[in-house]
């Protein structure tokens, strides 16, 4: 029988109602790194996805970009999360955190304690982050030694830990859009000589080891990845040749059987500029199952589905203003309109208050 986007799957150990992801959102609501109880409320009510992608959560407090997102590796962290976990499980829904360190994505009067933005290599980012007035000018980042990469590694597999003591179904490795493992991963952004940089495999060592270390705390079965290959955000750059390096990336996530990779196609949040070749040739080679993003509408994601191109398809804006978009996208029925000005920071207005049918 051919899959559809509204059958049930499975995404390594996770089972899954349908085939529509909830794309990771940064929405600014933990104004004091907990999660809330209005945000239990904005989960809950998007729970008919198949599977909830949660909001980049960081996993230490050097590595938060931008005011007022949520962590999980505090015990306050992993509590407030619970909340959120146990509403989308008793709506029904399964959600999985993404694990997030932004790297040189940051500045000291963000992050806890007014440390230092970290990076594998120090290259200023120039570009800009939201610090809770407005957005700022990131700097030069302090260039991470061997001995701080393996205690970043602890924290991924700490953070991963607390996830699932929190509740969540699995993690999602925050690989993409210019934060730290894409940052090590391009030579546009990594210049180190040691065994971190230079050639392919040693660029792709510390998502290697990161996939490691979480792996070792959950299992592979409760632990995705996602990536943006083709994406400049953040400034990142395009690494100079792009197909050998997610090639390589694709070796290792194959290596460790991870529960699902999910793929920015083309520039985050922008157009699907991708070589279609490279995509089609990154698609095919993964073994694990495929998340597709970027782009899509409800006639777009059936055939991807239907044509096995993609095993699951992530809707990111839609669904903020769309607490059920699943029933619209099964019934046809048309999409409320998007509010920008209430994406980030607020309160319920613009997050918690657009309608459902009916």
């Amino acid at each position: 029988m051919t899959d559809t986007l509204f059958s049930p799957g499975r995404l390594g150990a996770i089972e899954i109602a349908n085939r529509i992801v909830m794309a990771p959102l940064t929405r600014n609501r933990s104004f004091d790194r907990v999660p809330t109880a209005l945000m239990a409320e904005y989960y809950r009510q998007r729970a008919g996805a198949g599977l909830i992608v949660s909001e980049g959560t960081q996993i230490s407090p050097v590595g938060q970009g931008y005011a007022w997102t949520p962590g999980i590796h505090t015990p306050e962290q992993v509590a407030g999360w619970k909340t959120v976990t146990e509403a989308v499980h008793a709506a029904g829904g399964k959600i999985v955190c993404q694990i997030w360190h932004v790297g040189r994505i940051s500045l000291p009067t963000i992050i806890e304690g007014g440390l230092s933005p970290v990076a594998p290599s120090a290259i200023s980012a120039h570009s800009k982050t939201f610090d809770g007035k407005g957005f700022a000018e990131t700097g030069v980042p302090h260039a991470l030694s061997v001995e701080e990469i393996a205690a970043t590694l602890k924290d991924y597999a700490h953070a991963a830990a607390c996830a699932i003591e929190a509740g969540f179904d699995g993690v999602e490795i925050h690989a993409a859009n210019g934060y730290l493992i894409d940052q090590f991963l391009r030579d546009t952004s990594n210049t180190r000589t040691d065994g971190y940089g230079g050639p392919i495999a040693n660029r792709v060592r510390f998502l290697k080891e990161v996939v490691a270390a979480v792996v070792g705390a959950i299992g592979a079965g409760r632990t995705g990845i996602r990536l943006s290959p083709w994406s400049n955000a953040n400034n990142v750059g395009i690494d100079s040749d792009t197909p050998a390096l997610f090639a390589e990336v694709a070796r290792e996530i194959n290596a460790a059987n991870l529960a699902f990779v999910h793929v920015v196609e083309g520039q985050t949040g922008g157009p699907r500029d991708c070589p279609e070749a490279e995509l089609v040739a990154l698609r095919e080679a993964f073994t694990v199952p495929y998340i597709a993003n970027n782009g899509y509408d409800g006639a777009m994601a059936a055939e991807a589905v239907a044509s096995g191109k993609a095993d699951a398809v992530a809707f990111g804006r839609p669904f903020i203003a769309n607490p059920d978009l699943p029933a619209r996208l099964e019934q046809g029925a048309a999409l409320n309109p998007l509010r920008p000005e209430f994406l980030y920071g607020g309160g319920a207005e613009g997050y918690t208050d657009y309608p459902a049918l009916g």
